[in-house]
């Protein structure tokens, strides 16, 4: 019973979502209060409905009520369940829920900490996203079905994909999908914003703490599933530009040039035209995003389904949201009014260059994306796009953009000297010299470019520090004065901060994994050792574990370090007897700054067991680099200029119709 009554709560949503597409849309159109309030209800309904749609699927999860077809295709009684949870969307049909849930979300979180928006803007935002999740609904009920049942009901499941049984990637969908539909209510500003035919500094203040949580969100999201990639799938890598992995990097770089040119409309008025487009593009991305995840033109073990039918409709869904507001951008947009003049060497050349870049960065990925199955459609070619291409053309300018990063904080609005941003760099500059000769001396016979690439690394965060440093007067008065300026220090200047410099640790451990790692791939009988990377392992034994939804074969490994015992790892490979896979767990010994990484092979014959071995300089670093990205996040999220909203005085608010 419960199940139908969430089928029953999403087809009310769907009768909601109609309501809410259209009644404010018409009550902004003729400016009528009461028209235009329908909306804030109707966005909180609407989440409620979702809300309990959703909560019902996961309760069928949790009590593997195998009548739903969805619980039987991919959970099991003996799972975990932590497991069982994260089955609802490890899925087509649950992602899909997932996704409109939190579509429902973010509409509601505009009716509710909206208040300050001028009235026809609020109803128009609300409009657009709950168009958005009145497609997606639509797509879920008709098409993909969460809630089917089977008769009779089968009396166990099938077990679901033992690379999903994972508890990073319990908590990566949905981070990214947060990163995802996040960036719909930038895309709602924009389409709004377009139709309304004004774009001022309060529209762009209201769109930055939009776009800060999506862009958050997606930062996390890419992270976790980096670190799964590499501690799960057992190859010892982090990032393999998987078409799937780049659908994520592109709404990622794409936001990250939104906030950054989001800046200067709001600072200076200008690049109007240019961050409603980006806004579009941000979430026609993200789109793009799900139909390759969803459509089958793709293999991979991040895809969720190989339909084309489905795939087909959520192409005419990317269609008429990025065709319609690419339309009336080109209808709209020369209408916008143009901002301040600024000089090319000003904050606002910097940020202009920097979205530059970006966009380049962009493209390069969407190219090497998309152009094989361009190719394939159109001649039946089949060939692969891999990391080549992307060194040669992503990494340049990714390079290019580090090595102007520090630049941008130090230069005045309007007008700038170069001379003097760059002689507050010296130190920066000095320290990033140094890490290249030292980088040099003790990796001379590694890839010449590795250690050019750690003196960038160090450049970014001597940058980053540079900046507080000057903020605050550090050494130039008192340490008691610097303090309390750093207390007095707008959180968003820290949140800036932190996410340059938490991007150069980041590059400091790709560089230390792509370009110092260390693998051994062997054969050793019990009580053999074999040597990487000053480590000795010596394999004590295999034996065999019962896990609870799994058996497992552990290898024993003890570790040494010049005749030092270190501990043992237990790498294992387990076998999944409901979904009949086999699955290897990697044992990693980290000290923070490098990991031991072993995974345990097939039995070689005459007692011997493979055994794969890697030595991955820096890796931490990666991770570390993305939390620390993501504080800087949550700083600028709490800085009170850019909370959600504007001052009352700013609202435009407008009479009942009638009462005119």
């Amino acid at each position: 019973m419960i199940v139908e009554l969430g089928h029953f709560a999403l087809i009310l949503a769907l009768a909601v979502s109609i309501v809410q597409t259209i009644v404010p849309a018409i009550g902004a159109h003729r400016r009528d209060a009461q028209l235009m309030r329908v909306g804030e209800p109707a966005a909180i309904l609407q989440l409620a409905l979702i809300a309990f749609s959703f909560g019902a699927l996961t309760w069928a999860f949790v009590v593997s009520d195998f009548s739903v077809k969805l619980v039987y295709d991919h959970s099991h009684s003996m799972k975990p369940m932590i497991f069982k949870i994260s089955g609802v969307w490890g899925n087509h049909e649950g992602s899909m829920l997932l996704w409109v849930l939190i579509l429902a979300l973010f509409g509601a979180m505009v009716a509710f900490f909206g208040k300050n928006l001028p009235d026809t803007l609020r109803a128009r935002v609300l409009a657009v996203q709950a168009s958005i999740a009145l497609a997606f609904i639509l797509f879920v009920v008709f098409t993909s079905n969460p809630f089917a049942r089977l008769d009779p009901a089968p009396f166990e499941g099938t077990g679901l994909n033992p690379l999903l049984q994972d508890r990073a990637l319990a908590f990566h969908p949905p981070w990214l999908y947060a990163g995802y539909v996040g960036f719909s209510m930038t895309f709602s500003f924009a389409v709004a914003a377009l139709i309304e035919g004004r774009v001022d500094a309060s529209w762009a203040r209201w769109v930055r703490p939009w776009t800060l949580m999506a862009w958050l969100s997606l930062t996390i999201g890419i992270a976790m599933g980096s670190w799964w990639a590499y501690y799960t799938l057992g190859w010892g890598g982090f990032w393999f530009w998987d078409p799937v992995e780049n659908a994520s990097l592109m709404p990622w770089i794409a936001g990250t040039a939104l906030l950054h040119s989001a800046i200067v409309a709001e600072k200076r008025g200008a690049l109007k035209s240019w961050t409603i487009l980006l806004a579009i593009l941000a979430f026609s991305l993200s789109l793009l995003g799900t139909f390759l995840v969803r459509s089958g033109v793709l293999t991979s073990v991040h895809a969720f389904a190989v339909d084309p039918a489905r795939g087909s409709v959520i192409l005419g869904i990317l269609i008429f949201f990025v065709g319609g507001s690419l339309a009336l951008y080109a209808w709209r947009a020369p209408l916008l009014k143009t901002g301040g003049i600024f000089a090319p060497v000003s904050r606002e050349g910097a940020l202009l260059v920097n979205n530059m870049l970006l966009a380049a960065a962009t493209a390069s990925v969407f190219i090497g994306t998309l152009y094989p199955l361009f190719l394939d459609a159109l001649t039946g070619a089949k060939i692969t796009v891999g990391p080549p291409f992307f060194n040669y053309t992503f990494a340049p300018i990714f390079v290019l953009l580090f090595l102007l990063v520090p630049f941008g904080p130090l230069l005045g609005w309007k007008r700038a000297d170069i001379a003097a941003a760059a002689e507050r760099l010296y130190i920066a500059a000095g320290l990033a010299f140094v890490t290249l000769l030292a980088s040099f001396a003790f990796f001379y016979d590694g890839p010449f470019l590795a250690p050019f690439g750690m003196a960038l690394a160090v450049w970014l965060v001597a940058g980053a520090l540079s900046e507080i440093a000057l903020r605050i007067k550090l050494f130039s008065t008192s340490l008691g004065e610097s303090m309390g300026r750093a207390r007095r220090l707008p959180r968003a200047a820290w949140g800036t901060a932190l996410a340059h410099g938490g991007l150069g640790i980041c590059l400091a451990g790709i560089i230390g994994v792509t370009a110092w790692s260390e693998e051994l791939i062997t054969s050793v009988a019990p009580g053999e050792s074999a040597e990487i990377g000053g480590y000795t392992l010596t394999l004590e034994g295999v034996a065999l574990r019962d896990g609870p939804n799994f058996d497992a074969m552990v290898g024993v490994v003890r570790v040494a370090r010049d005749s030092r015992d270190l501990g043992v790892l237990t790498p294992e490979k387990r076998r999944f007897s409901a979904e009949r896979q086999e699955k290897t767990e990697p044992a990693i010994r980290t000290n923070g700054i490098s990991d031991l990484y072993v995974v345990l092979g097939e039995q070689a014959g005459d007692g011997k067991w493979v055994l794969r071995a890697y030595h991955n300089n820096l890796a931490p670093l990666i991770w570390i680099g993305g939390c620390i990205m993501a504080m800087g996040g949550v700083f600028s999220l709490m800085d009170r200029r850019l909370r959600v909203g504007a001052p009352t005085g700013a609202r435009q608010r407008l009479v009942p119709a009638a009462a005119e």
